[in-house]
């Protein structure tokens, strides 16, 4: 191919154009391009790195992380990878002071989970590869400029080649010290732990259960802590990641550097040995435990951070270039997927004609609260003594911490609820909300029963009508035809008909609506019916499994209704 030198690089003739290229191929950038291939838009992964790092950094994933993978049909690998995480063992000045059980509701698809941020990289990897998308790797960015049709970014390559790459949108998943961030000139406001700590991955020769996280702490005269030990589980046996406070002929002599510097995330050149970690467990551990097997170790600092906007004009971010805060409750690898998860929808329709200045706004409008609530949280958490001090019932503490209370209501693409308050469809999930997982589903073919998950898995926006009764099913049909209409058949839909109702549709299992089947599942257990309300509703449930708006009864969407509004709010120019 012909090239011409221009503005100080070189730059190739024939531009390789791509709708979206991505900087920086962690589990956000990874999750971020599988998505917008799931979806169909074209994009370009790059990263600086010439592999995968080894190193057992981000570790836990939360049940609604595996929610959202379950969503992208990546689950099952993640599954076979992971160890669940049970419970927390907290002691306190060598004295327990609680077993916490991680516990959730049972219509809860999945539990807490442990797994290296490797693997996890290694998974998401492989399922983009399924999509024919690759990793360009020892390739970083170094500039960018935007106008109002696309983005062109200057990268470099191994072999010190620069060159320029055009695309309709930039997104920045490069971490805490994102080159996309500064360059767009977003503001990264908040502060720095004074602690210096050290993370090591090892085995242990303890007594103590398998699947619970150990966090112990130590209190001087004054009752402030001074000496930190939190041990997550690995896969292995009794392989711990293990997190503690720096010792001092580790620590850095110039502390850190500014405060006001980004000082965030593992260091090279002062790593610890196992003789450093042996030292702590030596203080610090429930009971006599020799520590081996050290397969990686470092120092690293925690700040917590949050930008002043998510992106600007056709340049966004997402992960740790967006927020930073404390590990305490494996909070930001998870907020970071689920970032680039509700990124990537909104980026596919804008690129298909949807209309991107609200779909963009959404974004951020979404995204940015969860991302300061997080930074909050954790840096209380962090603080004082970890998830146990959080405030409210334990039973919602967990819901927290699991991120399933993540909700939209105030985002400018959820329509207001379209059942009345008191009235048909009042109860069940609420527009903005995450849609609940419900089992015993089943279907004329199908001889084992499905979970809604099942049903809603590597979809897009799907509309989901519950049939109460048999007097249902007429404007469960005309709702299926009139948002098929609307989006050009890009909504599919089904009905749940609950199990009292007993006509030829829901016996074979299709409704007509407009000379198109629309599949009937029947709800055999009535969990659907409990979870959702149990009156005749439309669902219309969006990509990341949010509830984007609701009608009850189903009537075919006209001008004015919560369907139509909300069909027209995403999809309309």
């Amino acid at each position: 191919m012909e090239t011409e030198l221009q503005g100080g690089f070189r730059r190739e003739t024939s531009v390789v154009d791509t709708d979206v290229l991505i900087a920086g191929a962690g589990p956000v950038g990874l999750t971020a391009a599988a998505e917008l291939r799931r979806h169909g838009a074209g994009c370009r992964l790059v990263d600086r790195l010439p592999a995968r790092l080894p190193y057992a950094k981000a570790v836990g994933v939360q049940p609604r992380t595996l929610e959202v993978w379950d969503r992208m049909g990546v689950v099952r690998a993640v599954l076979e990878a992971a160890v669940p995480l049970r419970g927390q063992l907290v002691y306190s000045d060598g004295v327990e002071q609680a077993r916490l059980e991680l516990r959730l509701p049972p219509e809860v698809p999945y539990a807490f989970a442990a797994l290296p941020q490797y693997e996890t990289e290694r998974i998401l990897e492989e399922h983009l590869a399924r999509f024919g998308t690759a990793i360009e790797r020892e390739t970083e960015l170094l500039d960018f400029t935007q106008d109002a049709d696309g983005v062109v970014s200057r990268v470099v390559t191994a072999s010190g080649e620069e060159r320029e790459v055009r695309s309709r949108f930039l997104v920045g998943c490069d971490g805490a010290h994102s080159t996309v961030r500064k360059k767009l000139g977003l503001a990264f406001e908040g502060g720095r732990f004074p602690e210096e700590y050290m993370l090591a991955d090892v085995e242990v020769d303890w007594s103590l259960p398998q699947g619970y996280g150990v966090r112990a702490s130590h209190h001087d005269a004054e009752g402030r802590v001074d000496d930190r030990l939190v041990c997550i589980p690995l896969p292995g046996d009794r392989r711990y990641r293990i997190s503690m406070q720096v010792p001092p002929e580790l620590s850095a002599a110039d502390g850190g550097g500014a405060p006001d510097a980004v000082a965030h995330g593992l260091e090279s050149g002062r790593a610890p040995g196992l003789e450093h970690v042996q030292a702590v467990l030596d203080r610090m551990s429930p009971e006599p435990t020799t520590a081996s097997a050290l397969r990686w170790s470092s120092v690293f600092r925690i700040s917590h951070r949050l930008v002043d906007r998510y992106g600007d004009g056709r340049v966004l971010v997402a992960g740790d270039a967006a927020h930073i805060h404390p590990p305490t409750g494996a909070q930001g690898m998870n907020t970071g997927i689920q970032d680039a998860c509700d990124l990537a929808w909104k980026l596919a329709l804008a690129l298909d004609g949807g209309p991107r200045t609200r779909l963009l706004a959404g974004y951020d409008a979404e995204r940015r609260p969860v991302g300061a609530e997080v930074v909050g949280r954790s840096v209380r958490h962090a603080a004082q003594d970890g998830v146990r001090a959080a405030p409210g019932d334990f039973a919602t503490v967990m819901l927290r911490e699991a991120q399933l209370l993540v909700a939209y209501p105030d985002s400018p693409l959820i329509v207001p609820d379209g059942a009345a308050p008191g009235g048909a469809g009042a109860a069940g999930p609420l527009p903005g909300q995450r849609v609940p997982d419900c089992r015993g589903l089943t279907a004329r073919l199908a001889t084992t029963p499905l979970r809604l998950y099942d049903l809603l898995r590597e979809r897009g926006h799907v509309l989901v009508l519950y049939a109460d009764g048999a007097e249902a099913l007429p404007g469960c049909g005309a709702a299926a035809a009139g948002i098929r209409r609307l989006t050009d058949g890009r909504v599919p839909a089904f009905v749940v008909a609950a199990r009292e109702v007993d006509t030829p549709e829901a016996d074979r299992g299709q409704l007509d609506a407009d000379g198109r089947a629309v599949p009937v599942f029947r709800d055999d257990e009535g969990e659907f019916a409990r979870l959702f309300g149990g009156d005749a509703t439309a669902f219309l449930v969006r990509p990341d499994g949010y509830l984007a708006a609701r009608q009850s009864p189903p009537a075919a969407p006209g001008a004015g209704s919560a369907l139509a509004e909300a069909v027209e709010r995403v999809f309309g120019g």
